[in-house]
């Protein structure tokens, strides 16, 4: 008998061009930069099960991912942090309005209002400190230099995805996502990006996920990289990047 295939929420909500201001290209220097290893990644200094925080019965896959990144840029910097359902739930509750009670309000998050969100207020871990990011770039969707750029940084990137029904039966299957002709988009969904080896691996529903590089760029609609200042040494990373002005820069912007 064949194994049941699980449908998992999603919970992204569509892509807007432009919604996000700054751009990853307008703050870095390539040619001062190191090129990438071949593979490379810290996704190994979280435990194997990452937890689905809820994303295996509602939508909140922009805020499980928020979490799943927050967990992997403090482990880079020797420290645990742990997150709970009912925490990242709260998250997704605050911005969106969603009520577990109302199934109506589980209509997923705008990856820009979230990013805002996290600069301004900070995600919630498990015991109730929150964990704000200092700034955020919009990375140009499909350009995988600029992301594994981005990932060698800082660790994670949130990216998001057009979500074919063939990932979620590649995903119960345990094999890498993939192109397959003729499937259908079921939803948008978010995930972060963190380590390039045989494949790219991204994390989703509460354990590592490969996926082809022609699977990200077909797929890939919006992407975000995070200055996480939990992450950084001294507001600036060991390859110069400026997190001090991008944040007088946003601040700018604020007012």
């Amino acid at each position: 008998m064949a194994k049941k295939t699980i449908q998992l929420p999603l919970g992204k909500t569509a892509a807007r061009a432009g919604a996000m201001s700054f751009k990853l290209s307008d703050y870095i220097d390539k040619k001062a930069l190191p090129k990438p290893p071949k593979q490379f990644g810290h996704e190994g200094l979280v435990p194997a099960s990452w937890g689905m925080l809820g994303n295996d019965r509602y939508g909140d896959c922009v805020w499980a991912g928020a979490a799943h990144e927050t967990m992997m840029w403090n482990a880079e910097a020797g420290r645990k942090v742990a997150f709970t359902d009912a925490g990242v739930l709260s998250d997704y509750s605050a911005v969106t309005g969603f009520n577990p009670r109302k199934p109506s309000t589980d209509n997923g998050t705008d990856m820009q209002v979230a990013a805002s969100y996290r600069r301004k207020t900070g995600i919630v871990d498990a015991g109730g400190k929150r964990h704000p990011v200092a700034a955020y770039l919009a990375i140009e969707p499909g350009n995988i230099n600029e992301h594994m750029t981005a990932v060698y940084l800082f660790g994670a990137v949130g990216i998001g995805i057009s979500f074919p029904a063939s990932a979620m039966d590649q995903f119960n299957a345990g094999k890498p996502w993939d192109v397959v002709s003729r499937t259908s988009i079921e939803g948008c969904h978010y995930i972060p990006l963190v380590a390039r080896r045989e494949q790219l691996d991204v994390v989703t529903w509460g354990r590592l996920q490969a996926m082809t590089p022609r699977f990200f760029q077909k797929y890939n609609d919006e992407s975000v990289a995070y200055v996480s200042l939990e992450a950084l040494t001294k507001n600036k990373s060991p390859e110069g990047f400026d997190a001090a002005q991008l944040q007088a820069d946003l601040a700018a912007l604020g007012k």
